[in-house]
């Protein structure tokens, strides 16, 4: 079932005599929808890997800040585009299909960079390489708040408002603690996979950044392909 339908059938089940839900129960089961519906798009086990090769060599405490700093940021975006998300669509004319090319082509680059990263300078030339910044991108977007997981919010939006209007800001409220519960297990998750980079050395890290630069490479290149068949309506052989 596509993101959020249920919230169609849930009006309609509504309707029948005798199953007006109480105010508590809909926004109990509007957590438990979001995170069911946004983790498994979310899919942080699929961050992890990303994160540890981005963070192999950084200290605890910077793994720690830019663990937390991804999942904020991502909340952030999430809760943007609930809350705006159709009139952003809307004022500047981009779709989703849209959102998936653009993604599609960050997380090529990012991962052509890892597969074949750049050569250090030498230190004895006095040259120091800038400190890359990863919590924003490409770790909450396009990884945790992909296009993905903007649809989902995007979509519940625009069925709440037509599906509920008598409880639509208890809903959103519901909405956002779903969203906050969702980033705070991939938070977790996060932190997790930071203590697996004493265990992997230098040289399991630069193999593990190299084949998932690979797979970055081809995790982009689909998210172009269904971007413009979306776009252009085609169906897949």
């Amino acid at each position: 079932m596509p993101p959020f339908q249920i919230f169609a059938r849930y009006r309609a089940w509504q309707r029948r005599p005798g199953n007006r839900r109480q105010p508590i129960n809909i926004f109990g089961e509007a957590i438990i929808l979001t995170v069911g519906t946004l983790f498994p798009i979310m899919n942080p086990l699929s961050t992890a890997p990303l994160f540890l090769s981005l963070t192999a060599r950084f200290e605890k405490k910077r793994r720690d800040r830019d663990a937390l700093m991804a999942c904020i940021y991502a909340f952030g975006i999430l809760v943007l585009f609930l809350l705006l998300g159709s009139a952003i669509i809307e004022f500047f004319g981009i779709s989703v299909p849209g959102i998936r090319i653009a993604g599609g082509l960050i997380i090529s680059v990012l991962g052509f960079r890892m597969l074949f990263p750049a050569i250090a300078p030498d230190a004895s030339q006095g040259a120091t390489q800038p400190e890359l910044e990863i919590a924003f991108t490409p770790l909450a977007m396009p990884s945790l708040a992909g296009p993905g997981s903007i649809s989902v919010v995007v979509t519940a939006a625009s069925q709440i408002e037509s599906n509920h209007p008598e409880n639509y800001s208890l809903i959103y409220a519901g909405v956002i603690i779903g969203i906050t519960v969702t980033l705070f297990i991939a938070w977790l998750i996060l932190r997790t996979a930071a203590s697996m980079a004493r265990v992997l050395g230098p040289s399991g890290i630069d193999a593990l950044t190299r084949i998932f630069g690979f797979l970055l490479v081809a995790i982009g290149i689909q998210f172009l392909l269904t971007g413009f068949s979306d776009f252009f309506g085609l169906r897949p052989a």
